[in-house]
């Protein structure tokens, strides 16, 4: 299965990945497909939002912040990351891109990111190509 390997550098940071599923969909000579693109962890996920304006992101990570604050009271996991496993389900393990012509079918201003929320840490991400009949 192909794998990607991302090295994040922040305890919560979006990877732009969207170049690298790409090569993995031009590698494996695909016209008409679907790729599912899957995070094994449980404290990273992944999404597909804008990749033109980098505030986006920013924002993304903000919102998340406050809605999940690392140290909110309550929380009984002992490793210290509770926030980061509850971001991750809110994102989710996957999402699914087309592929048409040899290209993934994005809009404009989309890109597809690896959310790491308890880094830095070294992540898979698992691409599976559903090819067409």
């Amino acid at each position: 299965m192909p794998t990607l390997e991302i090295r994040t550098r922040e305890r919560a940071q979006f990877v732009e990945i969207t170049a690298e599923v790409q090569r993995l969909v031009s590698a494996a000579g695909l016209t008409s497909a679907a790729a599912i693109v899957y995070v094994p962890h449980t404290t990273a996920g992944v999404t597909i939002n804008e990749n033109a304006d980098p505030d986006v992101v920013h924002d993304m990570l903000l919102t998340l912040g406050r809605l999940v604050p690392k140290d909110a009271p309550g929380y009984r996991h002992a490793e210290g990351n509770s926030d980061s496993h509850v971001k991750a389900s809110m994102m989710g393990a996957s999402c699914h891109v087309l592929i048409e012509e040899g290209r993934l079918v994005l809009g404009t201003w989309q890109g597809i990111y690896l959310c790491e929320f308890d880094g830095p840490r070294t992540r898979q991400v698992y691409v599976r190509f559903l090819r067409d009949s």
